[in-house]
């Protein structure tokens, strides 16, 4: 996959207030790939339908699964990036519960009275993290103007898109520690954080940026280091009920969520419980 396949220009265009009609048929595709935590509905229970951004999925399918085997209730759940994942809601995909990288998506629903305003919680923190392949000696520290493009020694450095949250939070810390304007013609974007990890991952880039939940995941990437959390705003995971939907389980699965058993889960993969 050649990570320049995607101009500046597209890019640009993909904003909160622009809904493209390219994403009304990614939401057929999303949802008929949602992943099935349980094959067939048990004691009659309809599966309830979660909406996740791209960077919770090991962690969310674990959640989900101990929340099925607990009662039974099927647990489906299709990741994208947040813009992308809100666009598909905002377009009538079938969704129960969503959860979003960052309170902008969430918001963007809200003002579309498509959540359920009173369901509104913050759920999870992360942390943004800069990331080379395992393989890589590179060695930078994370600092105000620090040689980041130096490090890139001709190479591209991959960042989620500038609608996803994982890209703008990027972006905020580079123009805090005033290092952007030395990168900006040589990014890679992914678009989501996992298409970010994979560039990585693969060696297309020599550095990328991606929450370090992402980076424990994946062997074949390391931490180089962390970015000041007083760099970009708080990483917040958001979760709402989806307005449209009328599942009775909904509910019991976002108390779940915020539920010891699943708190275990998450940390397990390096997510924080939102303050």
């Amino acid at each position: 996959m050649n990570p320049d396949n995607k101009t500046r220009r597209e890019e640009a265009e993909l904003t909160p207030l622009h809904w493209r009609r390219r994403d009304a048929l990614l939401l057929l595709g999303a949802a008929a790939m949602a992943t099935p935590l349980a094959a067939q509905p048990k004691g009659g229970h309809e599966p309830v339908t979660i909406f996740a951004a791209a960077s919770l999925k090991n962690a969310l399918d674990e959640v989900g699964k101990a929340y099925t085997d607990a009662t039974g209730t099927p647990v489906r759940i299709s990741y994208a990036s947040s813009s992308v994942i809100a666009r598909q809601i905002e377009e009538g995909a079938p969704a129960d519960i969503f959860i979003s990288a960052d309170v902008d998506w969430m918001d963007e629903l809200a003002k579309r009275g498509l959540i359920v305003a009173s369901s509104r919680r913050n759920l999870l923190a992360n942390h943004l993290a800069l990331i080379a392949p395992a393989s890589s000696t590179v060695k930078i520290e994370i600092r105000r103007g620090m040689p980041l493009a130096a490090a890139l020694g001709g190479g591209r450095l991959a960042v989620a898109g500038p609608d996803v949250p994982a890209g703008r939070y990027a972006q905020a810390s580079l123009q805090a520690l005033g290092v952007w304007p030395s990168v900006e013609g040589h990014l890679a974007r992914g678009e989501n954080v996992r298409a970010t990890l994979a560039f990585v991952a693969r060696g297309e880039t020599p550095l990328g940026i991606v929450y370090d939940t992402d980076a424990k995941v994946e062997p074949a990437v390391r931490i180089v280091g962390l970015f000041p959390e007083n760099t970009h705003p708080p990483i917040v995971y958001p979760v709402a009920r989806v307005a449209a939907s009328h599942n009775p389980d909904a509910e019991a699965v976002l108390q779940f969520m915020e539920g010891p058993k699943a708190a275990a889960i998450f940390a397990r993969y390096g997510f924080r419980r939102a303050a």
